[in-house]
């Protein structure tokens, strides 16, 4: 398994977008993220560290207009952090190896998957789909992943 860490090479090649978003702890606007509406089955990686972070099984639609997730396809690459911004308290989520600001976590998800909502931001990710996964070293994973209805 490839390490994961912050990779400051990677940060320079950053659009203005997933900059903002995943070094100043920003959040796309509601219903404009590319990973809106994917239904591909594959694997969303941060974009920094290419740490794994979710697989398209746990991918819903929530209607909340980020993708949103019931768990961490590796719970050890998902941070958790109390979050006091804009006068509420929420939970943040963050990559552990790269240190990106993903999004937040909501306990309003389906209650028959868990109720948590990964409510995460598209500029965040990189989407693997299922038929890259193993030639970019993601193979392990490929047994969760699953076709989206």
């Amino acid at each position: 398994m490839a390490q994961y860490e912050r990779r400051p090479e990677v940060i320079e090649t950053l659009t203005p977008e997933q900059f903002r978003v995943t070094q100043q702890n920003g959040t796309e606007r509601p219903g404009t993220g590319e990973h809106l509406d994917n239904k591909e089955p594959g694997i969303y990686v941060d974009i920094v560290s290419g740490e794994p972070l979710f697989a398209s099984a746990a991918k819903y639609e929530s209607g909340c207009g980020w993708p949103s997730f019931v768990k961490p396809l590796e719970p050890d690459n998902v941070i958790e952090l109390r979050d006091t911004t804009l006068g509420m308290i929420r939970t943040e989520v963050r990559s552990a190896h790269g240190d990106s600001h993903l999004g937040h976590v909501f306990p309003d998800g389906p209650m028959d998957r868990g109720g948590l909502r990964y409510c995460i931001n598209s500029a965040s990710l990189r989407f693997v789909h299922r038929d890259e996964m193993e030639a970019e070293g993601y193979g392990k994973y490929i047994d969760q992943v699953e076709e989206i209805e």
